[in-house]
């Protein structure tokens, strides 16, 4: 039975190292085995490691890299017109009983967010036997989501619960940076997950050779990094545009295209270079996973067992399901001239790719997968034993 997300070579019958990530006691090849005495004390340390890194990636990004920009542009801003110096979130809900209903379900979602994802990031940084490229690049995925999330949900839970509807425009444009990022550093590392993939299924015997650990270090390293760089310029870019008349954000969080509606002056040729950009992060990736899943699919044709067949295409269908939403989403958002957008179609395009996938990701990336609910059933027993003792 094939699974795309466990079906890769096995590096013993090819006679070469299996793809493992190096920890902080040694070095864990393709015989090796966990050790399952420590797995309890690993699990402590692995979740104060995953929680300070959290915190010190936003609070590096917060205090030393994005604000002092974003204040000094704000205090320019502010010496032209001394009015300026905050927007007025709309929000996503009003207050009537059907939306206090979506804001405890929005809320749910959030949590169901963070628990998978955090859950899986814990499985994947412990168990050894999950410490190759596929999921190294899943635990990546899973980040993203939680940062994502984090950027924006809190916000406007916030916002709602205290009837608060402004933001300052340095948190404004901090908002539009994380947005930027994350969004990118994503749409990229889909394109590098579907790779893999075709590379561990139509190519298994190169899969050792083609998907190496310095390899995928540096695809992570570009993907974050092009991410960022996107960002910055475009953070930057849009906040030193001048705006006038209304302060008001119909949106639940700041977003480039809503932001941009705001302004007073031309910005067709800045929009022309959103439209190159977004081309580059999302049609170029996107491309390649309708490639490789193209390729994938005449691999699994090809099988000679229909039960393999039928839980081939299960699988790929799932996974193409929550991209082409995620894709989907955002092309709608990024893709269109600012004159043509509406209030509501961009509240509903957010939710996709701020909410829905995020929260969907670990279901389709760890349920249908064998090796992770394994892990998961290792891990609680071992807590179990630990908490007994």
């Amino acid at each position: 039975m094939l699974d795309l997300h466990s079906y890769t070579v096995n590096p013993q019958e090819l006679g070469t190292p299996g793809l493992m990530m190096i920890d902080d006691d040694g070095g864990n090849d393709g015989g090796s085995k966990c050790d399952d005495g420590v797995v309890g004390v690993q699990v402590l340390k692995v979740v104060e490691i995953v929680m300070l890194s959290l915190c010190a990636c936003f609070y590096v990004l917060r205090q030393s890299a994005i604000s002092p920009v974003l204040e000094e542009i704000s205090r320019m801003k502010h010496l032209e017109n001394d009015s300026f110096t905050e927007f007025i979130l709309l929000g996503l809900l009003q207050y009537n009983p059907t939306h206090f209903c979506i804001f405890v379900l929005i809320t749910m979602m959030f949590l169901f967010t963070l628990t998978g994802n955090s859950l899986l990031i814990l499985l994947i940084l412990v168990d050894c036997h999950l410490h190759t490229s596929m999921y190294f690049f899943l635990w990546q995925l899973s980040l993203i989501d939680i940062l994502f999330t984090l950027t924006s949900v809190p916000k406007m839970m916030t916002n709602y619960l205290l009837h608060k509807e402004v933001i300052s425009t340095s948190d404004c444009g901090f908002q539009i940076f994380l947005g930027l990022a994350l969004g990118g550093t994503e749409c990229i590392l889909l394109g590098l997950m579907s790779y893999d993939r075709y590379v561990a299924i139509c190519k298994p015997l190169h899969y050792p050779l083609l998907m190496n650990w310095p390899l995928c270090r540096q695809m992570a390293v570009s993907s974050w990094t092009s991410g960022i760089f996107n960002a910055l310029i475009h953070t930057v870019c849009t906040m030193r545009l001048p705006f006038c008349g209304s302060r008001e954000i119909n949106h639940f969080y700041c977003e480039l295209p809503v932001v941009l509606h705001l302004s007073c002056e031309d910005t067709l040729t800045y929009e022309t270079g959103i439209l190159i950009s977004t081309t580059i992060l999302l049609l170029i990736p996107f491309s390649v996973i309708l490639a490789s899943y193209t390729l994938i699919l005449v691999t699994v044709i090809q099988m000679s067992s229909a039960e393999g067949r039928k839980k081939a295409f299960s699988t790929s269908s799932s996974h193409l399901t929550v991209v082409s939403l995620y894709y989907g989403a955002i092309i709608f958002m990024y893709m269109r001239p600012i004159s043509s957008h509406t209030s509501g179609q961009d509240k509903v395009a957010s939710v996709f790719y701020t909410i829905l996938t995020p929260m969907l990701n670990p279901m389709i990336y760890s349920l249908q997968n064998k090796d992770v609910m394994r892990a998961l059933e290792k891990i609680l027993c071992k807590c179990l034993l630990y908490f007994k003792m």
